[in-house]
């Protein structure tokens, strides 16, 4: 029996998504061309975006599409403030610093939301700031960090906002008809429920259009890229052909659930079952859940507590899971999200007593 993927991904996708991998594509190849291009609409409209934004997708995972968003998206003599809660903001701000940027950063515990106000009078206090880059779903824990709130605070100051939404993109709400962003960044194998190998970037049109030349990359240069798309609609260098037919498909399934709003609502489904089987059994979920994004979840782990254990016995079971990512204490994180439901969920409450037993006794 193939396990199912409780995890940040990659994820346990739909036999429809896999299916559309079993084609071979033709790179050149105009229907390939309208592949593409369906795919760069569908990712714009997701988030509501045509009237500003243009969706540029890249080879690799989507920690390749926040160093290309790194080198094209800031100039020299930039400043980039980075708002940390956990180990992806950290990675964010690795990112820039290593390609020779100005980098600044906010800390809150990772327990603890962004506070808005505070970075308000962070940037109120410093004008060189240029840029601000945030995690929307810091995927440490499974914090929700309060987006429209940190965007607003950012515009108002005049500074322009850089958002990972690797681990919300999809299903959480992102309205750029209205959210002042200059880039949302996301991959293909979380939220959307695709295959591995797929970053991309919703970028402001007007604001790339300024980037001309600015990348030290060849590979990872979101504007070079774009004007690839708007020039024949092809890719620059080869591309995952099979994982682009995936991902569109994945994206019609969105569509055909019923959009974000139906994901989100499926995805709580699973997150309440899962927190339900918890509780009955006594696991401590780590953070507030004021704060808590049904995306995944970290619970902290019990006392006398075997994580190879239970991983184990869940794997067994059919579920496989996270360990944990905290800096101080041991956890372990179970995820919500792919092409599974609350009767998916139903079978893990099943397995969690037993392969707890098993972990706190060995």
């Amino acid at each position: 029996m193939t396990p199912l993927l409780l995890t940040p991904g990659p994820l346990t996708t739909d036999p429809a998504v896999r299916h559309a991998m079993l084609d071979d594509w033709g790179s050149r190849d105009p229907a390939f061309i309208a592949l593409t291009a369906e795919l760069r609409q569908r990712l714009v409209d997701v988030a509501n975006g045509g009237a500003s934004h243009v969706a540029v997708p890249i080879q690799g995972s989507g920690t390749y599409v926040l160093e290309a968003a790194a080198g094209t998206l800031l100039a020299k003599g930039d400043r980039l403030l980075v708002l940390i809660n956990g180990a992806y903001g950290e990675r964010m701000a690795a990112i820039a610093a290593g390609l020779g940027h100005a980098v600044e950063a906010m800390r809150w515990d990772e327990s603890a939301p962004i506070d808005p106000a505070a970075v308000a009078a962070r940037l109120s206090a410093d004008p060189a700031i240029t840029h601000v880059a945030v995690v929307h779903v810091e995927t440490t824990t499974g914090l929700l960090n309060p987006l429209a709130a940190i965007a607003q605070v950012v515009a108002e100051a005049g500074r322009l906002l850089i958002v990972d939404a690797m681990a919300s993109f999809g299903a959480l709400p992102i309205d750029l008809a209205t959210l002042p962003a200059a880039a949302i960044l996301a991959s293909s194998n979380k939220c959307l429920e695709g295959t591995p190998g797929l970053g991309f970037a919703l970028v402001d049109r007007a604001v790339l259009a300024t980037c001309a030349g600015r990348s030290a990359s060849m590979s990872l240069d979101l504007h070079a890229q774009w004007q690839g798309f708007e020039t024949n609609g092809q890719w620059r260098f080869t591309p995952p052909v099979q994982v682009v037919a995936a991902l569109v498909e994945a994206l019609r399934r969105l569509e055909a659930e019923g959009g974000s709003a139906a994901r989100l609502a499926r995805y709580t489904a699973n997150f309440e079952m899962l927190l339900a089987a918890a509780d009955a059994l006594g696991l401590e979920l780590y953070l507030d859940r004021a704060v808590q994004a049904p995306i995944i979840v970290t619970f902290r782990s019990p006392r006398h507590f075997l994580f190879e254990v239970f991983y184990r016995a869940l794997a067994e079971a059919g579920f496989v899971i996270y360990p944990g990512k905290l800096t101080r204490g041991e956890s372990f994180r179970i995820g919500c999200i792919g092409a599974v439901g609350p009767g998916d969920f139903r079978g893990l409450a099943a397995a969690l007593a037993p392969a707890l037993m098993a972990a706190t006794q060995a």
